[in-house]
C-alpha cells in the first residue's frame, strides 16, 4: 500500500464507521446492498446459468461465467481492485446475479484496518522469531476465522467498503535484507528457506483446508525483488532494482515459489522496477517464471498505485493505454489503484481497439479472479459452504486471545542473562522503577497493519512490572514517545534513584520504523541510548533488564558488554498480549514461559558491517553471505535451561536428487522443562561455487521436558542442496557438511548447548 495514504485511510475508514454502525450507508453502498439482499432472496432466476451448477468442474463454471460478460464488464472487474470509494469494490453484475466484491483485505497478523475489532496478534517479524511452523498456522488460522466471519456479517448489512471483503493481501514474504528498511517489521526474517516453510503454513492456516472451499485466499506480496528503500535514501515507487540472476534465484525467489506450492490464490507485483522494467509491468517475473517455470494459475494484483507508477514515475510507458497493455501482458490481472476515479486499467477497451491487447489474453486475465470467488463460496448454495457459518463469536474470541498471549511468549528472544537474573524471583526485588517509550505505548507495542482492538484486551510491560511490584516507580521521560526527540533528563533521577531494579523499555515501533520509513541508521532513535545510560549514572547498582521492542537490529552494543545491564530481550511488536506475555516470561510462569524464541535476522555489531541500501548484491548481507562477527547471530536466542545434541546420524551418501535422512537426538540437561530450536544448516566444501557460505535446511521448535531426550528425524531436501548456475538449478557431485545445534555453527557468540557436525558425498550431477 502507499505509505503516504495509510494513515489517511485509516482515518477515512473510522470516520465511515460511524455511519456503518448506525446504518447510515453512503448512496453507493445502498445500491450494493439492494443489489446483493435481492440476489440472496431470488436465486432461482439465476440458477440455470452452468456457472452456478455445482455439479460442473470449476473451470467449466469460470469459462461460462467469464463467457457471458461483456468487455465494458471484464475492464471495469479488473480496474476496481483497489480500496476507497472509486477504487473498489468490483461493481455487480445484476443481469448476471453477480453481487459486488470488495479485493481489499490486510491479514497479517489479524484482520487489519477493517472498521470494527479483531484479534491482535505479534507482528509478523515476532511471529517469525517463534521458529514454529505451528504457529503460524494457529495465527493464520484464527485470521482467517475472523476475517470470514465478519466478512459474513458485512454482507448480511450490504456492506463492501475497503477492507470487508475475503481476499488478504497477505502475507509479506520479502527478505530482510537490510535492518534500515521500515517494512521489516512485516517479513519473516533473511533466510529464504525458512520464509518459505513459514509462508506455506500461513497460507494453507488463512484459505483452511476444506476440500471445495477456501476460507479466505492468500495473497503474497511483494513480488519481487523488494526489500527496501521505500523513503530513505530514494523512494520505492521510483527504485530500480538492479538484481544479479543468481541472487533473484537464491534469495528473493525462493519463498515465492513455495507460496504457489501451497496454493496461494494471488501473488502482488512490488513497486519497484526490477532490472529496469517495473513489477507489475516484468513479463519474465510475472509470465516466464511466476505462470509458466511455477505453474501459477491465480491472480496478480498491482501494489497500490503502482500501475499508475509505470507512467508517472518509471515513465516506462507515456500514457493508461500502454500502460494497461503493458501491465496485462506481462500478466497483471487485477488493479489496485489510489482510489482514482478512473483507474489506468478502464484505458483496456481502448487498448484492444488499438490492437495492443487482445480480447482472448483479457478474458483469460479476468477468469482466475471469478475463480478466486467461486472457491470462496460465492456461486453456491451458502448451506454447503462452512465457512459461509463462521459467525461473530468467532472476534475476540476465548481461544484466539490465548494463542495471542502463546504466540507472544514465543516470539521473545532472550539475548542476555547474566548470573540467571530471569526467571525472577518472588521476594527478589523490593525497590523497583520502570522507565521508558516502550513502557506503556499501545500503539508503538503493535507495530504496523494492526487491527483495531477493544483495548480492555491489551496490556503493557508497565502492567507487568505493575502487577510483579505493585509499589514499582514509573515515569515517562520521553515526550514524543519513542523518537524521543523531547527528552525530559531533569525528570529521570527522582525515578531510578533509590532502587535495587529497573526495567528499561526502549524501541522503535510505527513513529520510527514502518511503510514508508526508512531508519537512516540502527541507532536508538533520539535520545534513547541517553536515556539508558543516565539509568545507569543515577540508579547506583540497580540491575537494569532492557526491554527492546522493534522489528529490526538496534545498536545496543554497549549495553550488551554493560556488567549493570544484566538481561537483554528483544520482544519486537507483541500487540494486544504484551504484557501478559511478558509476566509469564519473566517468571517462567505456565507453558512455554521458558524462552525459546529466536533471531531471524542477523544483529551487527558496527553499522559499517552494512551496506549501502540500494545495493542489491546479496554480497555482505545476511548470515549467508556476511563475512565478520556480529552482535548476535541469526538464530540465537537464550533459554532458561541448557540443551545437549548427541548421536547425529544420516547417510555419508546420496545421489543427487534425493534427499539426506537425519536423526538427531536432543536432551533437556536442565532443571526447567523448556523449548529448543533445532537448526540443521548445510555447506558446500567446494568453495569455488556461488553458493551461500551456509544454508539453513530444516528447523523446528521442540518441547522437551527436564532430563528428558528425544529423538528428532527430519528430512534435508535436494533443493536445499541445489544453486542456480548458467540458467538452471545445479546438484553437483561432490563433498557437503551437515551442521545440527541448537544455533548457527561457528559463531562467536554463542548459546550454551552444541552443534553437532558431519560431511556427506552427492555421488553425481544433476539438475533439477
Amino acid at each position: 500500500m502507499l505509505p503516504y495514504r495509510i494513515s489517511v485511510l485509516i482515518l477515512t475508514i473510522v470516520l465511515l464507521n460511524l455511519g456503518v454502525t448506525s446504518s447510515k450507508l453512503d448512496r453507493r453502498s445502498q445500491s450494493h446492498t439492494i443489489i446483493h439482499m435481492n440476489i440472496d432472496e431470488d436465486q432461482a432466476q439465476f440458477g440455470d446459468f452452468p456457472f452456478r451448477n455445482t455439479r460442473l468442474p470449476w473451470d467449466e463454471r469460470v469459462d461460462d461465467l467469464v463467457s457471458r460478460l461483456t468487455l465494458e464488464e471484464i475492464q471495469v472487474q479488473m480496474a476496481r481492485g483497489g480500496a476507497g470509494e472509486f477504487g473498489g469494490p468490483a461493481p455487480a453484475i445484476p443481469r448476471l446475479g453477480i453481487g459486488s466484491y470488495q479485493w481489499v483485505t490486510e491479514c497479517l497478523r489479524g484482520d487489519a484496518y477493517t472498521i470494527e475489532n479483531a484479534t491482535g496478534f505479534p507482528q509478523a517479524i515476532g511471529l517469525a522469531a517463534t521458529f514454529s511452523p505451528d504457529i503460524l498456522y494457529n495465527v493464520a488460522r484464527a485470521t482467517g476465522q475472523e476475517v470470514r466471519a465478519k466478512h459474513n456479517d458485512f454482507v448480511k448489512r450490504g456492506i463492501f467498503k475497503t477492507h470487508t471483503g475475503m481476499s488478504c493481501l497477505s502475507p509479506v514474504i520479502n527478505i530482510l535484507r537490510d535492518p534500515r528498511w521500515g517494512r521489516n517489521q512485516e517479513t519473516y526474517g533473511e533466510d529464504p528457506y525458512m520464509t518459505g516453510v513459514l509462508v506455506q503454513k500461513f497460507v494453507i492456516g488463512i484459505q483452511g483446508e476444506d476440500s471445495r472451499f477456501i476460507m479466505t485466499s492468500a495473497g503474497c506480496k511483494h513480488f519481487d525483488a523488494h526489500g527496501g528503500p521505500d523513503n530513505i535514501p530514494v523512494p520505492t515507487v521510483s527504485f530500480d532494482a538492479v538484481v544479479s540472476e543468481t541472487d533473484l534465484r537464491m534469495t528473493f525467489l525462493p519463498a515465492f515459489k513455495k507460496c504457489v506450492e501451497a496454493g496461494t490464490y494471488s501473488v502482488m507485483c512490488s513497486y519497484n522496477s526490477v532490472n529496469g522494467v517495473p513489477a507489475c509491468a516484468n513479463k519474465k517475473l510475472l509470465t516466464d517464471i511466476l505462470r509458466t517455470e511455477w505453474n501459477f494459475k491465480g491472480y496478480v494484483v498491482s501494489d497500490e498505485a503502482s500501475i499508475e507508477f509505470v507512467v508517472s514515475e518509471f515513465h516506462y510507458c507515456n500514457n493508461s493505454v500502454d500502460a494497461v497493455a503493458a501491465c496485462v501482458n506481462a500478466g497483471t490481472n487485477l488493479e489496485l489503484s489510489n482510489n482514482l476515479p478512473t483507474p489506468v486499467f478502464m484505458s483496456m477497451m481502448d487498448a484492444i481497439k488499438q490492437g495492443k491487447l487482445s480480447e482472448d489474453l483479457v478474458r483469460e486475465r479476468v477468469k482466475p479472479l471469478f475463480y478466486t470467488r467461486m472457491r470462496l463460496g460465492e456461486f453456491d448454495p451458502v448451506k454447503d459452504n462452512p465457512y459461509a457459518q463462521l459467525g461473530m463469536d468467532q472476534i475476540e474470541s476465548a481461544e484466539h486471545q490465548q494463542l495471542a498471549v502463546t504466540a507472544a511468549m514465543k516470539s521473545f528472544v532472550l539475548l542476555k542473562n547474566n548470573g540467571d537474573i530471569l526467571p525472577l524471583r518472588k521476594g527478589q526485588f523490593s525497590k523497583v522503577a520502570i522507565i521508558g517509550p516502550m513502557s506503556d505505548d499501545t500503539e508503538q507495542l503493535s507495530g504496523d497493519y494492526q487491527p483495531f482492538q477493544d483495548k480492555s484486551f491489551f496490556t503493557t510491560p508497565l502492567d507487568t512490572v505493575k502487577t510483579l511490584y505493585p509499589k514499582a516507580k514509573y515515569g515517562q521521560v520521553c515526550n514524543d514517545s519513542t523518537p524521543c526527540t523531547q527528552y525530559n533528563k531533569a525528570a529521570l533521577p527522582a525515578i531510578v534513584k533509590d532502587t535495587e531494579l529497573v526495567f528499561v523499555a526502549l524501541g522503535t515501533g510505527r513513529a520510527v520504523e514502518m511503510e514508508g520509513n526508512d531508519r537512516p541508521d540502527v541507532e536508538l532513535a533520539g535520545h534513547q541510548k541517553e536515556l539508558l545510560l543516565d539509568v545507569l549514572d543515577n540508579s547506583g547498582d540497580a540491575k537494569i533488564i532492557l526491554l527492546l521492542f522493534s522489528a529490526s537490529p538496534l545498536n545496543i552494543t554497549f549495553a550488551d558488554q554493560s556488567d549493570r545491564v544484566v538481561a537483554i530481550m528483544e520482544c519486537f511488536f507483541p500487540a494486544q498480549s504484551t504484557g501478559k506475555a511478558l509476566y509469564n516470561v519473566l517468571t517462567n510462569t505456565g507453558p512455554y514461559s521458558s524462552p525459546a524464541g529466536r533471531l531471524p535476522n542477523t544483529w551487527p555489531l558496527y553499522s559499517t558491517q552494512i551496506p549501502p541500501m540500494v545495493n542489491y548484491s546479496m554480497e555482505g548481507r545476511t548470515y549467508r553471505y556476511f563475512r565478520g562477527d556480529p552482535l548476535y547471530p541469526f538464530g540465537y536466542g537464550l533459554s532458561y535451561t541448557q540443551f545437549n545434541f548427541s548421536n547425529l546420524m544420516y547417510n555419508t551418501t546420496i545421489k543427487a536428487g534425493a534427499s539426506l535422512s537425519v536423526q538427531v537426538d536432543i536432551t533437556n540437561v536442565g532443571d526447567v522443562d523448556g523449548e529448543e530450536v533445532l537448526q540443521c544448516y548445510i555447506s558446500w566444501n567446494d568453495k569455488s561455487l556461488p553458493v551461500p557460505q551456509l544454508q539453513l535446511a530444516y528447523f523446528d521448535r521442540i518441547l522437551i521436558a527436564s532430563k528428558q531426550t528425544i529423538s528428532r528425524r527430519l528430512s534435508i531436501s535436494s533443493e536445499s542442496m541445489a544453486f542456480w548456475q548458467d540458467g538452471k538449478w545445479v546438484i553437483k557431485a561432490g563433498g557437503m557438511s551437515l551442521l545440527c545445534g541448537g544455533q548457527q555453527p561457528n559463531q562467536k557468540k554463542q548459546v550454551p548447548s552444541n552443534v553437532l557436525s558431519g560431511t556427506f558425498t552427492i555421488t553425481n550431477s544433476d539438475t533439477l
